[in-house]
């Protein structure tokens, strides 16, 4: 897939659109879930440059928990972040298991 915008809208309509946002020491979905970085595997990852502003860079890492649920965790790179210090967003994401998948296993 070519932009940010195809990623999100191919998630959304398997209805698999949630956010997972960094918490204390762990992630949250928009149903109030919480799962520690071992209870989810990142199954793919997409990065994104901005053509003309290096402001408009960003990572998508599409997420699976152990109970099946699906979606995705985005951010800016590096200076660009858009995560306070305080979530410790890099060092949380890197705890998260990576078995990337081929996008037909994903969207199908």
């Amino acid at each position: 897939m070519t932009t940010l915008t195809a990623v999100l809208e191919k998630l959304r309509k398997q209805h698999n659109d949630n956010e997972f946002t960094p918490k204390n020491d762990g992630f949250t979905t928009s149903n109030g879930k919480f799962y520690k970085p071992e209870d989810l595997t990142i199954i793919k990852s997409y990065r994104f440059e901005g053509v003309s502003d290096p402001g408009d860079s960003s990572v998508v890492y599409l997420i699976e928990a152990n109970d099946g649920t699906i979606g995705y965790s985005m951010d800016a790179y590096g200076v660009y972040t858009t995560h306070n210090e305080d979530e410790n967003y890099d060092e949380l994401i890197k705890k998260v298991p990576v078995q990337e998948r081929e996008e037909q296993a994903i969207f199908h």
